[in-house]
């Protein structure tokens, strides 16, 4: 089996890790035109064009696949460019209930934007890669999609996430919201639903406010029960949807506000501005660069 080590550590810290790693492994840094805000993109792209194999699984470090999800993958790459599992967290220390929430939102309006994809190869070197911009899980499925390649989304396709620290899923809250800016529609939203919370408050509209909570638990349980995800999503991660949608609501004005007074939002010391490329460029870009998937039916 091939290991490839992309390192984009500094000079010094490449050459300690080089003599150890490279008895077993290709370790290497990012290739010199992979040069972009997002260092993960950098090194998916150059790990992707150094690899021998066509089906490649994208994971961030906290992804932990098993067997069968990891055969089911494979599969449905005979049959499709592209592949988003639905992950779940496991343990579920306070903040993984919350987060769970946004997955079980998501669920019900299409399916979550998790940590890892599986891609073909040839899909993704036939685009030249991906830009390297804040939400880069969409960035992807855009690019793969925009050049006529076909997506998969299977609800009830499992992989289990570790969840990050408190500290680090609050460091997290404002850059998440500020990936809505690749989809205008859904940001005017979560702009729209805290003066309106606000509103109803002041006028003491309480009824308004619990069906609007109610709707909210509401939409998060189909969510939850959509694909077999009664097997991994605790019902009480539901009741949480309404304190979520606060949450998102919040920071989605102070994404606002680091984009109107910093140019941008910081991301691993450095300040991005670029949530996702619009669609319709993408399309411009890319259009008939895909042959049609193999297979007309995905199992």
């Amino acid at each position: 089996m091939d290991v490839v080590v992309v390192d984009g550590s500094p000079p010094a810290v490449f050459a300690a890790h080089h003599a150890p790693w490279s008895r077993f492994a290709l370790h290497i840094p990012p290739d010199p035109d992979c040069d972009t805000p997002n260092g993960k993109v950098n090194g998916v792209v150059t790990g992707v064009r150094h690899a021998r194999h066509e089906c490649i699984i994208i994971a961030d470090d906290d992804v932990r696949y098993g067997v069968a999800a990891l055969k089911r993958v494979i599969a449905l790459l005979a049959h499709v460019h592209l592949v988003r599992p639905q992950t779940y967290f496991d343990p579920l220390p306070w903040h993984a209930y919350w987060d769970t929430a946004r997955t079980l939102l998501n669920r019900a309006t299409g399916g979550d934007w998790p940590g890892t994809l599986g891609v073909r190869r040839s899909a993704l070197l036939a685009t030249g890669g991906y830009a390297g911009v804040l939400f880069e899980t969409l960035e992807l499925v855009r690019t793969i999609r925009a050049a006529g390649g076909a997506e998969a989304v299977p609800l009830d396709l499992f992989v289990r996430r570790i969840p990050p620290t408190a500290q680090h899923f609050w460091s997290q809250r404002v850059r998440q919201a500020y990936d809505e800016f690749a989809r205008p529609l859904r940001f005017v939203v979560w702009l729209a639903v805290l003066p309106v919370a606000i509103t109803l408050s002041l006028r003491r509209a309480w009824a308004l406010l619990s069906v609007s909570a109610l709707a909210c638990i509401g939409l998060a349980e189909i969510g939850r029960r959509r694909g077999g995800g009664l097997a991994v999503f605790p019902a009480s991660a539901a009741l949480l949807a309404p304190l979520w949608v606060l949450e998102r609501t919040i920071c989605t004005w102070l994404a606002l506000g680091a984009r109107l007074l910093l140019g941008g939002v910081p991301y691993h010391g450095k300040l991005v501005l670029r949530a996702a490329t619009p669609w319709r460029e993408l399309q411009r870009r890319y259009a008939g660069v895909l042959e049609p998937a193999v297979g007309s039916d995905v199992p």
